[in-house]
């Protein structure tokens, strides 16, 4: 019987996204309630990087799944998916994708209008892309803001879809499932 399931690096990469995405919500929502800096208060300093660091990582691993999953297409399922049902989770997906991309590098961006360096997983040092600038900081953290609502928003209907799948049972979420 040949697999009809992703490869297993596709699925780790899938879930590890999943995972991240999460986290980053969450720590972002305790992030922001934190006390601002002072110079007796610096400790807001290691979540925010952080956060930096797994969404930088995050923009890795999409890439690189995307290439596995261009280099390594699982083979057809039998479903008895309608043709617009395709279409909308192929869109559901090229979104995602688009909407990752876009929430990490509008958090980047943000962050480098800011005076505070990023330096990825405490080891490299990311060269200064712009000079501090509250303004370009708050703009592109206002864009960062939407992109994020946009992607959970769209995180949900792709767990929607997932679990109508499951409950049909219709061999779409064994898929991504399968080690």
């Amino acid at each position: 019987m040949q697999n009809q399931g992703y490869s297993r690096t596709a699925v780790f990469l899938h879930w590890t996204i999943a995972v991240s995405i999460f986290f980053l919500f969450i720590s972002s929502w305790w992030m922001l309630g934190l006390p601002l800096p002072s110079k007796e208060l610096q400790f807001r300093a290691f979540p925010f990087q952080l956060h930096k660091n797994i969404g930088i990582t995050l923009v890795l691993l999409l890439f690189i799944l995307l290439y596995v999953r261009f280099k390594h297409r699982p083979a057809p399922v039998e479903s008895s998916m309608k043709p617009w049902m395709h279409k909308l989770a192929l869109a559901d997906h090229v979104l995602l994708y688009v909407l990752i991309l876009a929430t990490c590098v509008t958090g980047y961006l943000s962050s480098a209008h800011t005076k505070w360096d990023t330096v990825f997983w405490w080891v490299i040092e990311f060269p200064r892309i712009a000079a501090p600038n509250e303004d370009m900081n708050e703009f592109w953290g206002e864009l960062h803001l939407w992109t994020a609502w946009a992607l959970l928003a769209l995180v949900a209907v792709h767990i929607s879809g997932a679990v109508y799948h499951a409950f049909i049972n219709d061999g779409i979420v064994r898929r991504m499932m399968r080690w």
